[in-house]
Order: structure tokens, then sequence, then C-alpha cells
């Protein structure tokens, strides 16, 4: 008898408008337990406004939104529980240890004292720097502090993590290692992710199923060959491009100026 997927993340007619503007216009998806889901799109086109909404830094004008079987809007802290997340933005205290920046975001997540230790240095030594637990977060580079921003993600054991660009400004051999570590994750953990890239081709090679958002709206979604079919093109680029257009497009997403900080709707949720 086949197993019946699990769906972990659901969106169903989400709309957020700011003022005048609409951001997100009525999308819709569904992904399963252990899936890689990779959404897409060109600056503007909504990605970060569908983030925030996910990740309950906004609230939705309208639309239903569940995260591992909370309501987003009025359960907010379960929902708060069930994901991990790594920023596009650098987001840990370059003041303090590598160890201090896990300790203080499991402290937040309530994990217990006396499994906070255990656990902090089981996920150091995933990412390969428990040999730097004491080191400043200022002395790491880039691809160390992506990889500890991913340890940290991963502390209260969520069943869910969004990376929003988390490979920007790495070299290839770091990003590649990175990947490994998400699809170990998925495939061995049974977490489902959630990840937006500017980089199609990590795309193509990680994502299991990709959703294309332009002008809010998902144009399309689907596998890398559907996409294509779907465009009549050969490739992911050439799909993604035919869809969206070529022309280059404003950073931000329309009207989104929220300025939300996750840390703080953390603190403020008193999760202990």
């Amino acid at each position: 008898m086949a197993q019946i997927a699990e769906t972990v993340i659901s969106a169903k007619g989400l709309v957020k408008q700011f003022g005048k503007i609409t951001a997100v216009d009525g999308i819709s998806f569904k992904i399963q337990k252990g899936e890689i889901f990779a959404f897409l799109g060109p600056n503007g086109a909504g990605k970060s406004t569908t983030i925030k909404m996910l990740t309950t830094m906004l609230r939705p004008t309208s639309g239903r939104l569940r995260l591992a079987g909370h309501d987003v809007t009025k359960e907010q802290a379960s929902a708060r529980q069930a994901f991990g997340i790594v920023f596009q933005d650098p987001s840990l205290d370059e003041e303090l240890s590598a160890y201090e920046n896990m300790e203080l975001h499991a402290t937040l997540y309530g994990i217990p004292k006396a499994k906070r230790a255990g656990r902090v240095r089981e996920l150091m030594e995933l990412v390969e720097l428990w040999s730097r637990k004491d080191s400043m977060v200022k002395t790491f580079s880039g691809g160390m502090r992506r990889r500890l921003e991913i340890a940290r993600g991963l502390v209260h054991e969520p069943r869910i993590l969004f990376l929003d660009e988390p490979t920007l400004g790495l070299d290839t051999q770091t990003r590649n290692l990175m990947w490994e570590y998400v699809q170990k994750l998925a495939h061995e953990k049974g977490m489902t992710i959630f990840f937006t890239t500017h980089y199609l081709d990590e795309a193509e090679a990680v994502a299991e199923r990709i959703a294309i958002i332009d002008h809010g709206k998902i144009v399309a979604s689907g596998t890398t060959a559907e996409l294509c079919r779907q465009t009549k093109t050969k490739t992911l680029e050439a799909s993604y491009l035919k869809l969206t257009g070529p022309t280059t497009r404003d950073e931000a997403d329309s009207g989104d100026n929220s300025g939300l900080n996750f840390k703080t709707a953390l603190r403020n949720s008193r999760l202990r």
C-alpha cells in the first residue's frame, strides 16, 4: 500500500497588499514532507514578501497559510517552532563566539539546559565548525558564517528549513558543500526545504520541484522537465526567461518596506 504524502507547507489564495500595491496576488501551493522546493522569481516579483508571510514576519492580507499543521496567522508561536531559517542578509552576532550564537538561539527556542550543550555540539560538528566553537564570528569567512547559520537554524529540530538566497557571495566549493548538507537533511531526516536563489543551476541541481513567481503570481510550477515542456524550451534558464522576460527588475518587492526582524519577533513570542 502506497504511503500517503504529508503536506507540511500549504498556502491557499495568499494575498499581501501594501496600500494600493498588491505584492502577492492569490498564490497557492503545497509542499510535502522531505521535499526540496525552489521558489524562483525576478527582483520585485513577490518572493521576499511570500517568505516573510511564511515565516510569520508579515501578516497576509487574505488567504490561508499552514506550516506543519499550524495556522500561521492564529498560531504564530507553534508555527515558529516548526521551522528554522537562514536569512539572505547576515544575522549572526559578530561580537559573540560561534558557540555563544548557537546557545543564544537554543535558549530563545526553549531547549532545556540539560539538552542544549549536546545539541549545539552535534550541529556544529555536522557543519564542521566544532573546532572553531570559541572563535568570534567576526573572524569567520562568509562560508563559515553560512554554515553556522544553517546549524543555528536547526537547533530546535524544525520540520522545515527556509533558505533565502543562502549561497549569495559564496565560492563554488562552499556552495556545493552547503547543498550537500541540505540534501542530507531532506533525504535522511525528512526535513522539508524551501529555498530561493538567483543561481538557476542550483535550483536545477537540487530542487525536486520549482515554482516561479512573477508580478505576485505563480506563473508556472513543476519539475525542471515539466517547466521545459510547458514553455517548449530545453533548459531551466530558457524556461525561466521565457516566463519572466529578460528585463532587469528593482531590488525590493513592491511596497514591502516592513523592516521586520525575526529575532525580535521570536523574543516577543516568548518561546520558553
